[in-house]
């Protein structure tokens, strides 16, 4: 539990010769220790906010049964999980069982002598330590399985189980839904000139630019190299016309700053109407859509199936009266 103050150990007993020969070896380790005497005083301390960073428990303390003061403890939510170390005269079958279910993490006879206890309660910090070690690798591999390593946004394969999950909804809801796919023109022109590090950064300006425009239930992904992919649900193709020439202004007109340099980039973009179809269909032909816009010159906007363009003097954006949900303001 890696931390800038020393950990606390709640030191719940009131056996006065088991706290005289415990307490300074604890305090050697570097650590607050705080006592208390009765369960009640135990289960305020583990309650109040602030959990231990270890608790010792003494089996006889008085006040409540000891399984009652472990559940307690093991119903703190709000921070981490902290380990328990029971202190008992006996080894029971009921001591043994919560060992086994992790309700507690160890059982120190009271008559141990002082370094079986330090022997002990290191081994319990050290696994408590590569427990969070190991919840926090996983927790970065799940992260990295799902989103783009360089923007952040979702990868392609996130973007497909997304869409499959959107499509259920407009089959079942008879709502709409559209894709988006724009790339960004001449990417490898700008690639050879400025580097991969400068382009790399750049993909990360629009991933940024692009988010803000957005609702909060929007999807958005990096499929491609120098692509990004949109779900839109609640959205008409000629709405996501409308947020296309948005992104084109708001998105691609500004210049982007890189190493003193004002770069100015372009896209041109692809648009499909799902219509409750099958997002590796629907994804398809805005892969179509895109690569006619592209074909078509850069900055180009063109719907499957559709050969219109959007109203580049179009000032709204999805108003209340376009029959959509708004996108922007």
């Amino acid at each position: 539990m890696p931390s800038d103050t020393p950990p606390t150990f709640l030191f719940a007993s009131n056996d006065s010769a088991l706290l005289s020969a415990v307490e300074p070896m604890l305090s050697a380790t570097g650590a607050r220790v705080e006592v208390v005497l009765s369960a009640e005083a135990a289960r305020a301390a583990i309650t109040g906010g602030n959990p231990p960073s270890l608790l010792l428990l003494d089996a006889d303390l008085p006040g409540m049964p000891a399984g009652q003061l472990l559940a307690a403890a093991r119903a703190q939510t709000d921070g981490p999980n902290f380990p328990i170390v029971l202190i008992s005269d006996t080894v029971t079958r009921e001591w043994i069982d919560r060992l086994a279910d992790g309700a507690i993490d160890d059982l120190i006879p009271r008559s141990a002598e002082i370094p079986y206890w330090q022997l002990r309660i290191d081994l319990v910090l050290r696994d408590q330590l590569l427990a969070h070690e190991l919840e926090t690798l996983r927790d970065a591999a799940i992260r990295s399985a799902q989103f783009d390593r360089l923007t952040g946004v979702y990868n392609r394969e996130t973007m497909l189980s997304l869409l499959f999950r959107e499509t259920d909804r407009v089959q079942r809801m008879g709502s709409s839904l559209c894709l988006v796919l724009f790339g960004i023109d001449d990417f490898g022109y700008w690639n050879s000139r400025l580097g991969v590090d400068a382009c790399d950064e750049l993909l990360c300006q629009v991933a940024s630019r692009t988010e803000v425009l957005l609702r909060s239930y929007d999807v958005l992904g990096r499929p491609g190299m120098d692509q990004f992919l949109i779900a839109l649900p609640a959205c008409s193709p000629g709405s996501a016309m409308i947020l296309c020439e948005r992104l084109r202004v708001d998105v691609f007109s500004v210049p982007f700053s890189m190493a003193g340099e004002a770069i100015r980039l372009s896209a041109s973009f692809g648009i499909a109407n799902s219509r409750g179809r099958s997002p590796v269909v629907v994804l398809h032909e805005a892969e179509k859509a895109l690569e006619w816009a592209k074909a078509a010159g850069p900055e180009s906007i063109l719907c499957f199936g559709s050969p219109q363009q959007p109203d580049s003097s179009t000032a709204t954006f999805l108003s209340e009266s376009s029959g959509d949900e708004v996108l922007a303001q």
